[in-house]
């Protein structure tokens, strides 16, 4: 407890923009985030008052980390488990709980536990040795797609595989490195969905609108909200889900479920049990955003209201573009000229070509305007202009 408040401490491992935009909310809950991070130029790091810094493989520096926070939550899945099921045997509150954060480190445990689950899984299996691989292949069709089991991100750790040579020489390459490795059919899909809800220790649930997210080169650039199209009964399905996912699994906090919508229906692509990506859009588009609504989940607060704000939001990942030309400070003049209503949010990271540095958000009433408006707003971040490449 903070003395100087009154308040619970609630502790964040990772110091990226998620703890950076956790942050933000916490103001306005009284509080302060304290954050753990790598170093004194990540996002978090650049913005709050509370900074410890030390790597999340290092259980010495979690247990420091850990003192005087009344509960511990994370804002990536890289902490290894071994690590948090100590910390928990030590009397460490961590949210959410090591047995349910597997589900979202581990796809081969995942994909277990969703078949046990009866959740709608694609045909998969784990790869022990390259012919597994093969024969897969083989059963359901060519292409397939390889995943790393643990760690990838961002289109990292996965593989389209198109026929038997080409994975026999992956699967042998990466097997050899060490990567566990799983493979899923080729999913037919018409569009990717997302569907968050948060849950509290008392159990209680708040179940976000099911969102479109656009993806490009294995990178979400776009989330429109609600999913434009989606019959009313697939997002009830989609929003029952994610409950039934997050009580089965004893998820505290914030559950994202990434979803293919097929022509037979849905079909769970990934789990991600934080704030995410496909939910900054509630920042300005929904009554309570994810990050406040993690915070009050992992305190054990009643949960808030989810419902939008606008009739249509949209919001456009900015990532890095080539280095040189107009500085961001003359972009955000440019960008605000044009689009006076755009909200934006930059991370404070360097920029690179391809990383996600920021994310702006429209809202208002048509699906189309909104779209272009904010595609619009993200090339003035990115390029320095307005004009579409196509």
């Amino acid at each position: 407890m903070d003395s100087r408040t009154g308040l619970p401490v609630v502790g964040m491992v990772g110091g990226g923009q998620l703890a950076r935009m956790t942050h933000q909310a916490a103001i306005a809950l009284g509080q302060s985030l304290r954050v753990l991070a790598l170093a004194p130029d990540d996002g978090a790091a650049l913005v709050a008052a509370d900074v410890q810094y030390g790597d999340h493989t290092d259980l010495a520096a979690l247990r420091t980390f850990a003192k005087g926070c009344d509960v511990v939550t994370f804002d990536h899945e890289h902490v290894p488990s071994g690590h948090i099921r100590t910390l928990a045997d030590e009397g460490v509150t961590l949210y959410p709980p090591a047995d349910a954060l597997l589900h979202a480190q581990d796809k081969r445990v995942m994909r277990e536990r969703l078949a046990e689950l009866g959740a709608p899984n694609p045909a998969w299996q784990p790869v022990e040795q390259p012919a597994d691989l093969v024969a897969f292949g083989a059963e359901v069709g060519w292409p397939v797609v390889l995943k790393a089991a643990r760690g990838g991100y961002d289109g990292r750790g996965v593989w389209l595989v198109d026929d038997a040579v080409q994975a026999e020489e992956l699967a042998t390459t990466l097997l050899a490195g060490g990567t566990p490795l799983i493979v899923e059919e080729r999913v037919a899909l018409r569009r990717e969905l997302a569907v968050q809800v948060a849950r509290s220790p008392f159990g209680q649930v708040a179940a976000y609108p099911v969102v479109e997210t656009v993806q490009r080169d294995g990178i979400c650039v776009e989330v429109l909200a609600p999913a434009p199209g989606l019959p009313e009964e697939l997002a009830v399905a989609a929003q029952q889900l994610a409950i039934d996912l997050a009580t089965a699994l004893g998820v505290v906090g914030l559950l994202a479920v990434e979803l293919f919508e097929t022509p037979g229906g849905l079909v769970v692509n990934e789990l991600a049990m934080r704030p995410h990506n496909s939910g900054h859009w509630t920042i300005e588009g929904a009554r309570t955003s994810q990050f406040e609504q993690h915070l009050r989940a992992v305190l054990d607060y009643p949960m808030g209201d989810t419902s939008l704000t606008a009739p249509v939001v949209v919001m456009a990942n900015v990532l890095g573009g080539e280095p040189g030309g107009m500085s961001i400070d003359e972009r955000l003049h440019h960008l605000f000229a044009a689009e006076p209503g755009a909200k934006v949010h930059l991370y404070g990271k360097q920029v690179r070509p391809g990383r996600k540095i920021g994310h702006v958000t429209v809202l208002g009433d048509d699906l189309d305007d909104v779209r272009a408006r904010a595609a619009r707003a993200a090339r003035w971040l990115r390029e320095g202009h307005s004009e579409c490449e196509e």
